[in-house]
């Protein structure tokens, strides 16, 4: 089912939006922490456009606010779509996206100005699967210094079963947990920055392969605005938050690029099977 398009009101001029960080103390900046002591993290999703216990966009976005507000001093704020209100993003120290492609829900719109002038501010920017991609080239190329690379859907996809290996055991956001077997939709290829650095990868054949072949699923990128970056593009099933190493690297992942120091053992992140539960469906979901 497809999305109706929302329209947005005009976002805050660049002037405007300037001071939500650069106001900051640069002792508090390099904490991540904004002017009232605290991590302010706003998370991005949307109303479903997948079928049921996939792309559980909005209801990801709250569950992973539940973890990060497990850390201390961090505050996350959960929004449909980019708030229409700009204060809403006052004080923000990183942005989590997890929507239909991620360009065109940040960049189109009136709303993009304040987006743009908040990333070029050095605010820290995660997205996950669907939100990694752009409907178009131009726009993944817009996108792609921003978050460290992106996903052109190109080389396809490939349900599978496979092992999540990490390529970077020493980077904080592979801190706390080990290699895992998982079934996804792995999205095949990212086009990642010169110099992003891969993070974990999965062993799948993909459409354009001779054979099983290494494709990076996740990076992490530090930009030169100063903001971090963090793709994954791992995340189509709902239930795969259930599972803690993959869990614990996507909290690791967006507290890092809101400049938080990323415990040894990871950051905490529990969930309960109750919370894994599915709300009932909507009216609109029993007719399908």
């Amino acid at each position: 089912m497809s999305l109706s398009r929302r329209r947005f009101l005009k976002a805050a001029s660049a002037a405007t939006a300037a001071p939500f960080v650069a106001a900051l103390p640069r002792a508090a900046q390099a904490a991540g922490l904004s002017a009232a002591g605290k991590t302010k993290i706003l998370l991005i999703g949307h109303q479903p456009d997948h079928p049921r216990g996939t792309h559980m966009y909005l209801l990801w976005c709250r569950l992973l606010a539940k973890c990060l507000e497990q850390t201390p001093n961090v505050e996350a704020v959960v929004s449909d779509r980019w708030p229409k209100d700009p204060a809403v993003a006052k004080g923000i120290r990183a942005i989590f996206i997890y929507t239909s492609p991620g360009a065109d829900v940040l960049l189109k719109g009136p709303h993009g100005t304040q987006v743009e002038t908040l990333l070029k501010q050095g605010v820290g920017l995660s997205a996950v699967h669907w939100a990694t991609g752009a409907r178009s080239r131009e726009l993944g190329e817009r996108y792609k210094p921003y978050l460290g690379g992106w996903w052109s859907g190109a080389a396809g996809y490939n349900t599978t079963t496979a092992k999540v290996e990490q390529l970077a055991k020493d980077h904080p956001i592979c801190r706390g947990w080990a290699d895992y077997d998982l079934k996804d939709e792995f999205y095949l290829a990212p086009d990642l920055m010169p110099k992003a650095t891969p993070l974990f990868k999965v062993h799948v054949q993909g459409k354009k392969d001779p054979g099983p072949t290494d494709h990076v699923m996740a990076w992490a990128y530090e930009r030169p605005d100063g903001g971090r970056a963090y793709g994954n593009t791992l995340g189509h099933f709902h239930v795969n938050l259930g599972i803690e190493p993959f869990r614990q690297a996507l909290v690791n992942g967006i507290l890092w690029t809101a400049g938080r120091d990323i415990p040894t053992r990871g950051a905490p992140c529990a969930l309960t099977a109750k919370d894994m539960e599915l709300p009932p469906p909507k009216k609109a979901e029993n007719k399908r």
